[in-house]
């Protein structure tokens, strides 16, 4: 675990908030990528540690809308039902995983895998 000893609680909390702005996508469409992206828009140049993890979660949730394309083009192909089912279930999972690992101080947190369009 890394404690950042510059991050206020406040910045971790919207640190926290630009992962946890990703779940919206279950209620609205592309929320998983509009939320992180308010979140981070907002608070990127005055918050070091959210412009860090607003990146991050940004280019976690549009790896995950590419998955997410490629299966429903397979559907055609039938195999794209399961692809769905499993990249939903794992992007839950693992913004869970991020959303408690960045509240409970672990600020160097990165998804174990996510295209880094966003530098």
């Amino acid at each position: 675990m890394s404690e950042n000893p510059q991050a206020s609680k406040e910045e971790q909390n919207w640190a926290m908030y630009c992962h946890l702005a990703a779940l919206s996508g279950f209620v609205i469409p592309f929320g998983n990528v509009l939320g992180p992206l308010i979140v981070w828009l907002i608070k990127k140049d005055t918050m070091p540690l959210v412009d860090q993890h607003g990146k991050e979660a940004l280019n976690f949730q549009i790896t995950v809308l590419i998955a997410f394309i490629i299966s429903a083009v397979l559907t055609v192909v039938l195999i794209g039902i399961f692809l769905m089912f499993a990249v939903g279930i794992t992007a839950l999972v693992l913004t869970i995983m991020a959303v408690i690992k960045v509240s409970n101080g672990q600020l160097d947190y990165k998804y174990p895998f996510a295209l880094r369009l966003i530098k």
